[in-house]
C-alpha cells in the first residue's frame, strides 16, 4: 500500500537554490512546498501541515534563526523538524543557537545530495510514523472510551437488573438458594432468610436445620425431591409449608433445577422459593365464601319454599300479595346483610326497611339503642316484623290515620326485648284461635331463635312483647321449620 505523502517546506530567498533543492529531493516522492522568504514561510505554515522545514540561515528581513524562533512560539509547530542550510562556516556557538531555536540538524554548503536526501527522508519518515502513532492512539482512545461506555452501560443494566430482582424478591416474597450436592454447602439470599423468618447470624444452613423448619406433614416432599434428583430428574417443583421460629405457618412453592457433570451426576441444585401464604389464604377464603354462598342460597330457597308452601289465602290475588310481601321482606334483609359482608344487621335498619312502603309519618315512634343482630337472627326477626307490620296495616293501628304504633327495645345481658304497642286503631277483640301469621311468628321467635313471643289483645290495640337471645346460634336450624303462615289469617275481631 502506498504511503501517504508528507509536505516538506523549502525556504530560501534565492530561486536557484530552491530549484536545486527540488531536484535533489524530487526522488523522495514527497510534496515539496516552496517559500522565498520567512514571512511567506509563516503563511504556508498557517495553511498547510508541514513535516520538515528546510531553511536557509542567511536571508534578508528574517534570517533562519529568527524564523525558527517565530515558528517555535506557535503551539502547532513546536515539534516540527527544521534543518538549517548554511553557506558560511558555522561555529559551535551558532550551532548551539540554532538548536536552541529548534533546529534538529545542519547541512553545509555545498550540499551533498545524498546526505540531504537521507536527512530529509529520516525526518519525513519519523513524522509519518509519529502521525500514524497518533492516529492509532486516537483510535485506541476511541475504542477504550467506547468499551468503557459499553462496560458502564452493561454495569448500569446489571445494577438495574439486580435492583429489579431485589425489588421483585421483596415485593413478591421470593428467595433463592444454591446447594452444592457434593460438599453439602448451602447458600441463601436475603429473601430466603426472610421467608423462613430467620437471620444469617442465628441460623446455620444445613439439611437438619432446614428440615426442622419444614412442616412435619411436608418433610416427605424434601426426601422425594432428593430421590428424584438422584434418579436423574433435572427440575422439580412442589408446594410445602414451613414453620417459623415464632410458630407461624407459611405456605411456599419451591422450584429447583439440577446441574449435572459430564457423567450425568448431580453436582449442584439451585432453586427459588416463593411465599404463597396470602394466595393460599385467599383460596381458602374463596372456598369458604363459595360454601357460605351455597349455604345461604339453600337457606334462602328453603325460606322462600316455606313461604310459598305455608301461605294461606282465600283468593289468588291475596295469596300472591302475601307471598310477594314476605319474599320482599326476605330480599330486603339479604340486601342489608350483603352490605355488611354478612357480618350482621342493625335492628333499627330492619325496622326502617319495613316502614319504608307505608309513609306513616308521626304515627310511629321508635326508641332503643343500636343493636347488631347476627345474620340468622336478622333474617328471622325481619320476617317476624314483616308479619306484625302487615297485620297492623290491614287490621290494626296502621290501618287508620288515628292509629299509633310505638316500638321500643332494649338489651339486657345479651337478651333483646322488643315491645310492640298499638293504639288508636279499630277496636280489638281477642281471636278465638291462632291464625297462620301468629303461629309463624311464634315459631320463628321461639323455635328458631330460642326466644319468647307474647300477645296481649287489648281493646285499644295489640301489645306484643318479643324476647330474643342475641348470642344463641339456633338461628342456623333448618329453614323448613320456619312457619310463615299468612298474615291474612292473623285476624283480630274489629268493631
Amino acid at each position: 500500500m502506498d504511503q501517504e505523502k508528507v509536505n516538506i517546506l523549502l525556504v530560501d530567498d534565492q530561486p536557484a537554490k530552491l530549484l536545486a533543492y527540488e531536484v535533489i529531493l524530487k526522488d523522495l516522492g514527497e510534496n515539496l512546498v516552496i517559500a522565498s522568504s520567512g514571512r511567506e514561510a509563516l503563511e504556508v505554515l498557517l495553511k498547510t501541515e508541514i513535516a520538515v522545514i528546510l531553511v536557509d540561515v542567511c536571508m534578508p528581513e528574517l534570517d533562519g534563526f529568527e524564523l525558527a524562533a517565530m515558528i517555535r512560539e506557535h503551539p502547532r509547530f513546536q515539534k516540527t523538524a527544521m534543518i538549517f542550510i548554511s553557506a558560511i562556516q558555522v561555529s559551535d556557538i551558532d550551532r548551539l543557537r540554532g538548536y536552541e531555536m529548534g533546529a534538529v540538524d545542519y547541512v553545509p554548503v555545498p550540499v551533498v545530495p545524498e546526505v540531504l536526501r537521507a536527512k530529509i527522508k529520516v525526518f519525513a519518515e519519523l513524522y509519518r510514523k509519529t502521525r500514524e502513532l497518533e492516529r492509532l492512539n486516537h483510535e485506541l482512545e476511541d475504542r477504550v472510551r467506547a468499551r468503557t461506555a459499553e462496560l458502564e452501560a452493561s454495569t448500569a443494566k446489571l445494577r438495574e437488573s439486580e435492583q429489579r430482582r431485589s425489588m421483585a424478591i421483596a415485593a413478591g416474597k421470593m428467595g433463592s438458594w444454591d446447594w452444592d450436592w457434593i460438599s453439602g454447602d448451602w447458600m441463601w439470599d436475603e429473601g430466603q432468610y426472610r421467608i423462613f423468618g430467620v437471620s444469617p447470624e442465628d441460623f446455620e444452613i444445613n439439611p437438619a436445620n432446614v428440615q426442622a423448619r419444614l412442616h412435619p406433614d411436608d418433610v416427605d416432599q424434601l426426601r422425594k425431591a432428593i430421590a428424584e434428583f438422584n434418579k436423574g430428574t433435572r427440575a422439580y417443583e412442589t408446594e410445602f409449608r414451613i414453620v417459623r421460629p415464632d410458630g407461624e405457618v407459611r405456605w411456599c412453592v419451591g422450584t429447583a433445577a439440577a446441574t449435572m457433570d459430564e457423567n450425568g451426576r448431580v453436582v449442584r441444585v439451585s432453586g427459588v422459593t416463593v411465599d404463597i401464604t396470602e394466595r393460599k389464604r385467599a383460596e381458602e377464603r374463596q372456598n369458604l365464601l363459595a360454601r357460605e354462598v351455597d349455604h345461604r342460597a339453600k337457606n334462602a330457597l328453603a325460606l322462600a319454599q316455606s313461604i310459598v308452601r305455608l301461605t294461606r289465602a282465600d283468593e289468588v290475588k291475596a295469596y300472591v300479595n302475601a307471598v310477594e310481601g314476605r319474599i320482599n321482606a326476605l330480599a330486603r334483609v339479604h340486601t342489608i346483610l350483603s352490605l355488611s359482608s354478612w357480618q350482621g344487621a342493625e335492628l333499627s335498619r330492619l325496622i326502617d326497611e319495613e316502614l319504608a312502603p307505608y309513609s306513616l309519618g308521626e304515627q310511629i315512634k321508635l326508641a332503643g339503642p343500636e343493636v347488631q343482630l347476627l345474620p340468622a337472627t336478622a333474617q328471622t326477626l325481619a320476617l317476624a316484623l314483616h308479619e306484625l307490620f302487615t297485620n297492623s296495616a290491614k287490621y290494626g293501628a296502621l290501618s287508620t290515620r288515628a292509629g299509633r304504633l310505638a316500638i321500643d327495645w332494649q338489651v339486657d345481658d345479651e337478651l333483646l326485648t322488643l315491645s310492640w304497642e298499638e293504639s288508636g286503631g279499630p277496636l280489638v277483640k281477642t281471636p278465638q284461635s291462632r291464625g297462620f301469621g301468629t303461629r309463624s311468628l311464634l315459631a320463628s321467635i321461639e323455635s328458631q331463635l330460642g326466644g319468647q313471643a307474647q300477645f296481649d289483645w287489648r281493646a285499644e290495640g295489640l301489645l306484643c312483647r318479643l324476647e330474643v337471645p342475641l348470642t344463641r346460634k339456633t338461628a342456623a336450624a333448618a329453614p323448613g321449620k320456619f312457619d310463615t303462615a299468612g298474615s291474612a289469617e292473623l285476624q283480630r275481631a274489629s268493631g
